[in-house]
């Protein structure tokens, strides 16, 4: 089986901005695109991009999980990288007409088609440093994708890291490619030293992101997670799974948690901790690692809440529950 994300559809939606104005949509070939060697992107990191899924339902639909919720941080992002402005309801059309010319390769459940909406600054001006590229270019790769728990959801075990940072702290709910290679480094460390799979930040103790997904800690009835601020990325996942709990009659705390306090309501028997993402939806933690020393999430590790709560959002996703809060896009 191809790895998760290496499997692309022909075609790709794509627009241009040049002279001040958007062109209209077009589709083109996937398998590359014409860069200037000097284009902005490739030298100061003028890119953002979004990660979203369409779900084919048993009825034989496609539909799109939270489409403009996607939208909007994307135009977040396009915001604070200073690119050009896009049109909402152009990426829009872009996104369900990619996903309906080719809704026959969307997979059933669970697995997916993975959308991946990208903008890019083109100016070829190597000057142009401390200055926002003028041009862009806007696309839509999609790629189908099976059950990201299909060789079992091990749990996985996070080295605590209290000194560094994911990225720059006003960067940080920006969903942009420096944030996750700024991240790189310490992640492939913690795997070599302690044979961690992932690095959670924590600067000053202060519990924040892993390089990729949010952090959610689940002590009985409540989930406590780190309140919206610039530093750390505003998961759709994460917002979702905190609707979800709420639904459930959950207590959801969005506060500051210290790594003293983590470790404190981690240890005790019955709690979880679990990483919210596209990909993974949400992923148990059995294991924190701090200073050397292994701390195990719980004692059971049934991980029960938090199977729970990705059985409730997957049930939408695949059309198997009521879609309360209008998630759904339906497109084919």
């Amino acid at each position: 089986m191809s790895a998760f994300g290496t499997v692309f559809m022909p075609e790709m939606a794509l627009a241009r901005f040049e002279d001040n104005q958007w062109t209209p949509t077009e589709f083109v070939p996937s398998d590359s695109l014409t860069l200037h060697p000097g284009a902005h992107v490739l030298h100061y990191a003028s890119t953002c991009f979004e990660g979203l899924k369409a779900f084919r339902h048993a009825d034989g639909s496609v539909n799109i999980f939270r489409m403009d919720a996607n939208i909007r941080r994307m135009e977040q992002s396009t915001q604070l990288l200073n690119l050009p402005a896009f049109d909402q309801a152009q990426l829009r059309e872009m996104i369900i007409e990619g996903v309906r010319r080719f809704a026959d390769q969307v997979p059933d459940a669970p697995g997916s088609m993975y959308i991946r909406p990208t903008h890019i600054g083109t100016d070829a001006a190597i000057g142009k440093a401390a200055a926002p590229s003028e041009n862009s270019l806007l696309y839509v790769l999609l790629s189908p994708v099976g059950d990201y728990f299909a060789g079992g959801g091990k749990a996985l075990t996070l080295l605590l890291e209290e000194n560094g940072m994911r990225c720059a702290p006003h960067m940080g709910v920006v969903k942009s490619g420096g944030n996750y290679a700024s991240a790189l480094g310490p992640i492939l460390s913690a795997k070599a030293e302690y044979d961690a799979d992932q690095v959670l930040f924590c600067p000053n103790g202060d519990v924040q992101e892993t390089g990729a997904a949010n952090f959610l800690l689940i002590d009985g009835d409540e989930v406590i997670t780190k309140g919206l601020d610039s530093t750390f990325l505003h998961g759709i996942t994460r917002d979702s799974i905190l609707t979800i709990a709420r639904d459930m009659g959950m207590t959801v705390s969005e506060r500051d948690l210290t790594v003293d306090e983590l470790i404190e309501r981690a240890s005790k028997p019955g709690a979880e901790a679990a990483l919210s993402g596209t990909a993974a939806v949400l992923t148990p933690v059995g294991r924190l690692i701090r200073h050397g020393k292994v701390i195990n999430v719980g004692t059971e590790q049934t991980f029960e809440k938090t199977v729970k709560l990705r059985r409730a959002l997957n049930e939408v996703q695949w059309g198997q529950a009521e879609d309360k809060h209008g998630w759904l896009t339906p497109v084919a």
